[in-house]
């Protein structure tokens, strides 16, 4: 699904009500920090075309949703952090797009992207607020696909031989950006802004075959405590 001005106004929202400034504590060498809250993952969809004999110009769109997440980082230096995002799994909504869009749902295909961040926080390890840059590998884990009658109406198939989905797994590149301000010396509160470049291929049973990059913005907000 094409990210939209307002999902990009709110996560400059979730940023910038961050930046205040606080007391002082240590973001240090050692410290390990664990946090919860929501994600909301947002697919940037570029879908191809489903292969014959499907009709000319049959695309897809997968919709966003929004799940409990939380996380934990391990600081390796005052600066240089390991980061793995936490999250219960995320369900989408696949629809009709290109030739075939307004047919309504297609299916549904429950997501859990797997991350593991190395991370850099700017600033001292005793200020309260501190920026952070990080880059990871994904693994986009998708599982659980449920194809619908409308799919199986227009693929050929029928209620006692209905048309079946699957979606292959990828790994993937993500990228993230965000901000940690500390309350006092456990208490914090963490949003980000990530963005992944993954991709996937999904076959029917019918025998045709689909690329999507599905390339999702994620916003996360949470809280958390320093140990």
């Amino acid at each position: 699904m094409k990210t939209r001005p307002h999902s990009l106004a709110l996560a400059g929202l979730v940023l910038s009500t961050l930046a205040a400034t606080g007391t002082a504590h240590a973001q240090a060498a050692g410290s390990w920090m664990v946090r919860g809250g929501v994600t909301h993952l947002m697919p940037d969809v570029d879908s191809g075309y489903m292969t014959a004999p499907s009709l000319p110009g049959t695309q897809v769109d997968v919709g966003n949703d929004t799940k409990l997440s939380g996380g934990v980082t391990y600081m390796l230096t005052d600066n240089w952090a390991i980061d793995l995002p936490l999250a219960l799994p995320f369900k989408h909504e696949i629809v009709g797009a290109g030739a075939i869009a307004g047919v309504g749902t297609l299916g549904t295909v429950k997501a859990l992207p797997i991350t593991l961040f190395m991370q850099y926080r700017f600033a001292e390890a005793n200020t309260s607020l501190r920026p952070y840059l990080g880059a990871g590998l994904t693994y986009s884990k998708l599982y659980d696909e449920t194809g619908s009658a409308t799919l199986s109406g227009i693929t050929g198939g029928s209620p006692s031989n209905p048309t079946l989905l699957s979606a292959d797994s990828r790994f993937g590149l993500t990228l993230q950006a965000g901000l940690t301000y500390r309350f006092d010396e456990h208490w914090f509160v963490d949003g980000a802004v990530v963005k992944s470049f993954v991709k996937t291929k999904a076959t029917l049973s019918t025998g045709q075959t689909i690329d999507v990059k599905l390339n999702p913005l994620v916003l996360m907000l949470g809280v958390g405590y320093k140990f």
